[in-house]
């Protein structure tokens, strides 16, 4: 092994320890708390979480063997069980995401009609479509023998070894890309650009009643003014910053790699194989971030796994409060003394 596949190994590894104990948190945290498995949002966080722990387990491993001895892992039928697998859950990894948004934007933009237009009922709908859509392709590409090990990204995935077949090929992974990654972007841009629309216009509102009521109070302190106008700027800020995060993320960890996969068609450019690689171990990234994009970093997820580390540690918030208490009432004790 060279240098470079000492490395990439050594990430993928990182990436499997961290993707593996983040999204386990993730799902305790679900387990654990009843107010989280009664929103909505609770069940795409769900899919998504049970996608990423699937590809954990299943395709990283592979890749870091792929890595280590430059071959096949395993078994013809492992490795297309794997890349039928790979397939389908980064679809829909990508279709649950999108999923989010849309919940997002209409929890927003209809705030009244929220619980009218989507209820569990609804998610279940829209739950079941991503997964009809994510394994329609992985069983078409199955069927002619599209799935195999490639050793330009050392995975099992879709591959075309056959000459004669490149033009069907050709055509089924474009429309592949596009109705994965190219829709799952469409409908992210769409939704969280109205939803930072309405959220810039509500920063707007209460930027106007702050100032209103700063130009009232004449004689507020002014280091109070101060922190009134630094709340304004965090807030229009805040916005923007998750936005951002969660197209910011998607594009950086799959389009590298879809490109990638694109450009690898034409046969008049050479990809490096440290590229390929590379381009795979940030789509993996994405099964990393996803945990703290859209769960861990949340107040009620917060909240939950430290109850939960709390419970571990028999730490409970009854016992904290107590010691508190009995801690004041002996230094009101050592006081009075």
């Amino acid at each position: 092994m060279s240098i470079w596949e000492v490395i990439l190994a050594f990430v993928v590894v990182v990436l499997m320890l961290v993707a593996l104990l983040a999204n386990v948190l993730v799902l305790m945290c679900f387990l654990y708390s009843a107010d989280i498995r009664k929103q909505v949002p609770g069940l795409f966080i769900l899919n998504l979480t049970f996608c990423n722990l699937l590809m954990t387990v299943s395709n990283m491993p592979l890749t870091l063997a792929g890595i280590i001895y430059e071959s096949q892992p395993g078994g013809d039928q492992i490795c297309h069980v794997v890349g039928f697998l790979e397939t389908f859950l980064t679809t829909n990894s990508m279709l649950s995401m999108a999923a989010l948004s849309i919940d997002r934007w209409i929890a927003v933009v209809f705030p009244l009609s929220y619980h009218s237009k989507m209820r569990y009922r609804d998610a279940a709908l829209i739950l079941s479509y991503t997964w009809l859509h994510s394994v329609s392709f992985p069983i078409v590409a199955a069927s002619l023998s599209w799935v195999g090990f490639h050793h330009l990204y050392a995975s099992c995935t879709l591959y075309n070894k056959r000459p004669e077949d490149r033009t069907q090929f050709v055509i089924f992974t474009g429309v592949f890309h596009t109705l994965s990654f190219l829709l799952s972007l469409i409908v992210l841009c769409f939704t969280y650009l109205k939803v930072l629309k309405v959220a810039r216009f509500h920063c707007k509102r209460i930027d106007v009643i702050t100032m209103q009521t700063l130009v009232l109070l004449v004689d507020i302190h002014p280091s109070v003014r101060e922190r009134c106008l630094e709340e304004q700027k965090r807030r229009r800020q805040r916005a923007t910053k998750k936005i951002s995060t969660f197209i910011g993320t998607f594009i950086l960890c799959f389009a590298p790699y879809v490109i990638t996969r694109l450009v690898e068609l034409s046969s008049v450019v050479h990809i490096n194989s440290h590229w390929g690689i590379i381009s795979k171990c940030l789509a993996y990234s994405k099964v990393v971030s996803d945990p703290f994009v859209y769960s861990l970093l949340r107040h009620q997820y917060k909240k939950t796994w430290k109850d939960i580390i709390n419970k571990i540690l028999k730490r409970s918030s009854i016992n904290s409060s107590a010691l508190t208490g009995e801690s004041h009432n002996r230094n009101i004790l050592q006081l009075n003394e």
